[in-house]
């Protein structure tokens, strides 16, 4: 198509009307996979307005639990500076891969070959008649 329609399509990114209006806002950190937040001005119950930009697609579940925690006002300063370090047992959180090539599929999913294993002996199909 060859026109760049990010500055209107909400789903592409941040449209240019996020971005006038984050002018004056302060930048407060970013999350491991480039997402940026902001924070600036007040809502109506007098907390402050908190935003996050994200790196890619618009997809909530691309917001790290720590961030997450932090948008809502479950904390009240950045996340690096609020919570304790990571435990050496915990892994990263993982965006929803519904849709996508590394979606879960189980055994007998059409999307996994629709291979499932044979049914045991408990199961006696029904005839009409008996």
């Amino acid at each position: 198509m060859g026109i760049n329609l990010n500055p209107f399509t909400w789903w592409n990114g941040a449209t240019i009307g996020t971005w006038f209006g984050l002018r004056g806002k302060g930048r407060v950190g970013e999350d491991a996979l480039g997402n940026v937040y902001y924070q600036g001005g007040s809502d109506t119950s007098g907390n402050p307005r908190r935003w996050v930009i994200y790196n890619g697609s618009n997809d909530a579940s691309r917001i790290a639990p720590e961030w997450f925690g932090w948008l809502h006002h479950q904390i009240d300063d950045v996340p690096d500076r609020a919570l304790p370090p990571a435990k050496p047992w915990q892994q990263p959180a993982v965006p929803n891969l519904t849709g996508t090539p590394l979606a879960y599929r189980p055994a007998g999913a059409l999307g996994a070959g629709g291979k499932r294993a044979p049914a045991t002996g408990d199961y006696e199909a029904w005839t009409p008649g008996d």
